[in-house]
């Protein structure tokens, strides 16, 4: 039975505004989630509590791991390096596919049995030498005002900050959000509106909104991952469609990750996904002009490894989180012609390999 929210500790939540009928509506997401006194929105962690909004998650993680950056997953944000990432609990999508569904679709806070301040997590992360912090395992959109606290705590620190999002965010909590981050890995589920209706519960336009403020209104580095599921999104047309679009309106330079998906949460009528269809939706997307497309949740050595677009070079051969090679100067160049490579670099330091260290922060600042 889910706790009263007048019941769990609150924070002052941004991003609503009061309705005429007495009704207050959350401003967050593409929801617009509209409340009665006591009523919590689709992401269960926003609610209404008199005549306000809040947060109930602020200060409150599912947990702590070190990870390799390459998990998120990026490969162009300093490879090799760590990232301590964490998230809390709920979604503001509905995702019959869910992989963290555990997490994600929690209606209980017995979970979040860490708590931590914003200045504990940076402190953590300097601790441990992580490059970066991640906001991941359910989306960071949900819980912003904490994790843009976090944000500001960790470049105080000199310490970089990913969104491993969806990103289904409404346009001035996007700004305020992706202002806060220096990377991104953006949940790009499918490319056709009647998947993200019927599989996720939202639509497909705000996404790709997102991913075009971010392209061409940022400095944020981002990154794509498409989890494809047999029979529902991974037809060649599909993923050609998706691709032309990339390559149009975000740049070949954006890389692309096609992942495996695997039987879970309410979708186990479909089977894992087979390596070949991830290898033809990287050609695919490679002959439509992408650079940069890696498979994931598949070994594959080929898909793991970044090529020069000019030259050819094997850059980085990875073997799953393992960097076996690494042939790029300090500035992000191809060391055999000296193409720049699309991302963020500098010197590489050995890497952090395929260890997960969990950790606990605690709340003390």
């Amino acid at each position: 039975m889910d706790e009263p929210i007048s019941d769990v500790e609150q924070y002052p939540a941004k991003y609503w505004h009061a309705l005429d009928d007495g009704r207050i509506q959350c401003d967050l997401c593409p929801r617009d989630c509209k409340l009665h006194e006591g009523q919590r929105g689709a992401c269960f962690v926003r609610g209404r509590v008199g005549d306000a909004m809040v947060l109930t998650t602020y200060g409150r993680s599912s947990g702590f791991c070190i990870d390799p950056i390459e998990k998120k997953p990026l490969n162009h944000f300093y490879p090799g390096s760590s990232v301590l990432s964490f998230g809390t609990a709920g979604c503001n999508l509905a995702c019959k596919f869910c992989q963290n569904w555990d997490i994600s679709k929690s209606r209980s806070f017995d979970r979040l049995l860490d708590q931590a301040s914003p200045e504990a997590i940076a402190q953590c992360a300097e601790r441990y030498g992580c490059k970066s912090v991640a906001f991941t395992y359910n989306d960071p959109v949900i819980f912003a005002e904490y994790a843009m606290d976090v944000a500001d705590a960790c470049h105080a620190r000199n310490i970089k900050t990913v969104a491993v999002t969806a990103g289904y965010i409404h346009a001035q909590p996007r700004r305020d959000f992706f202002a806060k981050m220096d990377a991104a890995n953006v949940d790009l589920k499918a490319f056709t509106d009647e998947f993200y209706v019927r599989q996720t519960g939202s639509h497909l336009q705000p996404v790709l909104e997102t991913l075009q403020y971010l392209k061409h209104e940022t400095n944020v580095w981002f990154e794509l991952t498409t989890l494809l599921i047999p029979g529902l999104n991974d037809s060649i047309q599909e993923i050609n469609a998706m691709s032309e679009w990339i390559v149009k309106e975000l740049g070949t330079d954006v890389p692309l990750h096609f992942s495996a998906f695997h039987p879970d949460y309410k979708l186990n009528d479909k089977p894992p996904t087979p390596a070949k269809t991830l290898i033809q939706a990287r050609k695919i997307a490679l002959d439509a002009g992408l650079r940069y497309v890696y498979t994931g949740n598949v070994h594959h050595v080929a898909g793991d490894t970044t090529y020069c677009p000019a030259c050819g070079t094997e850059l980085i051969v990875r073997d799953w989180y393992e960097i076996k090679q690494y042939r790029l100067t300090q500035e992000g160049c191809c060391e055999n012609c000296n193409t720049a490579i699309a991302g963020r670099f500098g010197q590489f330091a050995g890497q952090f390999g395929r260890q997960r260290i969990p950790v606990r922060v605690g709340a003390a600042a």
